[in-house]
């Protein structure tokens, strides 16, 4: 027998634990009775009066205008996203979790973006009122404002917007892969690989619009390619990105310029002038293959769905959530990259807007991360104005788009630096 003697206990220990054990179980009991209230949205229904008490935080609507599952009804219950969400179920198979502001947000700017657009429509040196515009567009107009409206405007408006909607689009991925604000296109250089492209086109083949796509789109995508080799060490870091992309772009500028000072004189002004960016020149016939061009590579951007905020919250995290990693940052990668193939083959490299067009959304949305939707919109307006100021500010002549976009970057890089010095 060991030397230990066994605890003895009286009615004055049994009662005390009876108590504790009681306590413990409710207090168990409680937390999980909140814990299932909280899953369900924060609320409670009291028993006597029905009233729900808490802050509910899911709208939840279907096609049947179904309403939230209350607490215990053996239905799904809701979760806390932090922020008003709307389900919507269209269909059966369908279902749509989207954030009430960051909806809201999105069809502001959808209508900014087509006032801006309009007010491009109406003014220039024959000024047409917004309803004779609205007239035109909607097959009422005739006349001369149809012929200025729909013939000579409407062309460069409609590129304004699907043109900004590309760099808005690849600002975000890039942004987004990178983890880094810095992160755009026009930073780490595929603008500017984009530019060589058509650049060697010119020199090579020709000045035709369909070489000066493909060649945009191969310089952009042999430099990403550089760029993705150079930075990859076990994986792609984002500030490694940035700074193989910085240190590539600058050497490409000077590829750039040695082009110029090369060619002949005339293919030197058109290169140089096409590389202020510029809408000045466009009309019908750029208007179908930009559009299917962005229309199509918004199709993987749809298949890849919620796997970008993933990518946001790390490698290893996104690999135990089931994602591919590298494959599908690749695919984003070469998306991003073609968006801004296209948007450089059709207007030239158009600076910023991919930059400030992602921060901008994503400070209006109050989301986490970037918003793939609102970034596209805000690029946009944000082109869609900078055009109709790019015409109006020095008329009857008008600056490259480009120009504005480069000043209003210029303010906005000036409100940030001034918004952190007073953080700090």
């Amino acid at each position: 027998m060991s030397g230990r003697k066994r605890p003895t206990t009286g009615p004055g220990d049994g009662a005390l634990g009876s108590a504790r054990d009681g306590a413990l179980g409710g207090a168990r009991d409680g937390v999980l009775d909140r814990a299932l209230d909280g899953a369900a949205g924060g609320t409670r229904t009291d028993a006597g009066t029905g009233r729900r008490e808490g802050q509910g935080i899911i709208g939840v609507t279907d096609a049947n205008g179904t309403t939230p599952p209350k607490p215990g009804d053996g239905r799904a219950r809701g979760i806390d996203f932090g922020r008003r969400i709307l389900l919507v179920r269209p269909a059966r198979w369908l279902s749509l979790r989207l954030g009430l502001r960051t909806t809201v947000v999105c069809g502001l700017l959808t209508l900014a973006a087509l006032a801006a657009a309009v007010l491009g429509l109406s003014t220039g040196e024959f000024t047409v009122p917004p309803g004779e515009v609205i007239a035109v567009l909607t097959g009422q107009g005739t006349g001369p404002a149809r012929l200025v409206v729909f013939e000579w405007r409407l062309p460069r408006a409609l590129l304004a917007l699907f043109i900004g909607a590309a760099l808005g689009l690849s600002g975000a991925i890039f942004q987004s892969l990178t983890r880094n604000p810095l992160g755009s296109p026009d930073v780490i250089g595929f603008s500017t690989g984009a530019y060589t492209g058509v650049l060697a086109t010119m020199v090579l083949v020709g000045r035709g619009y369909y070489e000066t796509a493909g060649g945009a789109l191969v310089g952009g995508l042999i430099t990403a390619i550089v760029v993705y080799a150079l930075a990859y060490r076990r994986g792609v870091q984002g500030f490694r990105l940035i700074i193989v992309g910085i240190a590539i772009s600058a050497v490409l500028a000077s590829v750039n310029q040695w082009f110029i000072i090369k060619v002949n004189l005339q293919t030197a002004v058109a290169a140089a002038l096409w590389g202020q960016g510029s809408l000045n020149d466009l009309g019908w016939d750029q208007v179908p293959p930009v559009t299917v061009a962005v229309a199509l590579l918004c199709v993987p951007l749809l298949a890849l769905g919620p796997r970008l905020p993933l990518l946001e919250m790390g490698d290893d995290a996104a690999a135990a959530l089931g994602v591919r990693v590298e494959r599908t940052r690749q695919v984003y990668l070469v998306v991003g990259v073609a968006l801004v193939g296209v948007a450089t083959a059709a207007a030239g490299p158009i600076s910023f807007v991919a930059l400030a067009a992602p921060q901008l959304a994503q400070r209006l949305t109050r989301t986490a991360g970037t918003t793939l939707t609102a970034s596209a919109l805000m690029g946009a307006l944000l082109l869609a104005a900078s055009d109709w100021v790019a015409r109006w500010a020095f008329a009857p002549n008008e600056l490259p788009v480009g120009v504005v976009t480069v000043s209003l970057g210029g303010a906005y890089f000036a409100w940030l630096l001034f918004r952190q010095a007073r953080r700090e």
